[in-house]
């Protein structure tokens, strides 16, 4: 139900992930944003939650999906993720292809998660840009937070695929790394033409790749063989790039030489079969291992690759295989939303961001929570007491 007003949580277990600490507190909502966290609030309010002491998170956050446009259980007519004719494709827009009416979109909010990466897929040396949305609403304009937070580009196996089935460039490792420096060096040179004065022909591909060499959003690497990895580490540093390194199924492989460099870590998705070669290294085992060694790392199921309800799950597996439970907690919440540059919004309890928050019937990363009510922008919008 929307409230459009005032919202009052009354006795709730805070889980703070920015200081790591639990705080028994009530939470003032106003005109959407947290407006206050006291011990004890005591005003007129248009609803009341009742916490109870169970614990209270923000709302979940995965920086890695294609929710929206891989549809659920709608074949072809759903799948929108990949436009796969040309290796090169960054002026795809991920928001343009996003469904916010797929099934799959109120399962996730259902669960917990209000905010999410969404965009395309991995046969594309560059394949377009990724938009972070809320999981609530029905037109995914309404939806947004930003348009834009990533560039995606793809490494390995599924370009590879891809165009050795269309007998056309890139069919190698080496080709994939060409075509990447080509696009980046023609983007360099367009955007140098362009603050000349030279006036080049308008090319809507290098246009597109414009905020990239300028750093206002990085390149979103698909990486799972450890080579791979290393070589998109390669060509961020040659051709000074933003990056985060998405999936890093065989990190530990190279585990050394990612403790030298500061890309962020996208990992996962960790649940689920080894479907091809490139997954042969799939496991919590190695989330644990990076996030101990003191890396910032943000846990992602890939969705639809592991539905967006299991990202608690996955953050509670994490757990069982060695990772402090708080980095555990950052991983679905305050590290996703900064590596998309949504932290001054969204991902932790903070006065003055969103008021995106979750009511959980048991310890969060238990397989058994449930939301009892999820707020998104201050207004009780799903849960099963809401």
């Amino acid at each position: 139900m929307e409230t459009n007003g005032i919202l009052l949580i009354k006795n709730a277990t805070i889980l703070d992930v920015e200081e790591k600490r639990e705080v028994e507190a009530d939470i003032l909502v106003k005109d959407g944003k947290i407006a206050a966290i006291e011990t004890t609030i005591d005003v007129p309010a248009d609803k009341v939650i009742d916490a109870g002491k169970r614990y209270v998170t923000s709302g979940l956050v995965d920086c890695h999906t294609h929710l929206g446009l891989k549809g659920d259980s709608q074949g072809f007519e759903g799948i929108d993720h990949n436009e796969k004719n040309d290796p090169v494709t960054p002026q795809m827009r991920g928001l343009d292809g996003i469904n916010p009416l797929d099934v799959t979109v109120n399962e996730a909010l259902a669960h917990g998660v209000t905010t999410v990466g969404s965009g395309p897929g991995s046969t594309n040396v560059f394949g377009g840009t990724f938009a972070c949305i809320k999981t609530y609403g029905e037109c995914v304009d309404d939806m947004l937070l930003s348009e834009s937070v990533a560039m995606k580009s793809a490494f390995g196996e599924n370009v590879k695929r891809t165009y050795n089935d269309k007998k056309k460039t890139p069919m190698t490792r080496m080709g994939i790394a060409a075509l990447f420096r080509e696009y980046i060096f023609k983007a360099k040179e367009y955007l140098r033409d362009k603050e000349s004065g030279k006036n080049p022909k308008f090319d809507m591909k290098l246009e597109a790749l414009i905020p990239v060499i300028k750093k206002e959003i990085p390149v979103k690497a698909h990486v799972h063989r450890a080579d791979d990895i290393m070589t998109a580490v390669r060509l961020a540093k040659e051709l000074d790039l933003d990056m985060t390194l998405d999936h890093c199924t065989c990190a530990k492989d190279v585990f050394n030489s990612l403790m030298k460099v500061d890309y962020p870590m996208i990992m996962g998705p960790s649940l689920g079969h080894r479907g091809k070669i490139e997954l042969q290294g799939k496991g919590f085992e190695s989330v644990a291992l990076f996030s101990n060694a003191g890396k910032k790392v943000a846990i992602t199921t890939d969705a639809p690759v592991v539905p967006l309800q299991y990202l608690n799950v996955c953050a509670g597996l994490a757990v069982r295989a060695g990772m402090e439970k708080w980095e555990a907690l950052r991983a679905i919440s305050l590290y996703p939303a900064s590596f998309m540059k949504q932290d001054h919004r969204v991902g932790s309890i903070k006065v003055g961001k969103d008021a995106d928050i979750v009511v959980w019937s048991d310890y969060p990363l238990s397989n058994f929570a449930l939301p009892t009510h999820v707020v998104v922008n201050g207004d009780v919008v799903e849960g099963t007491d809401k």
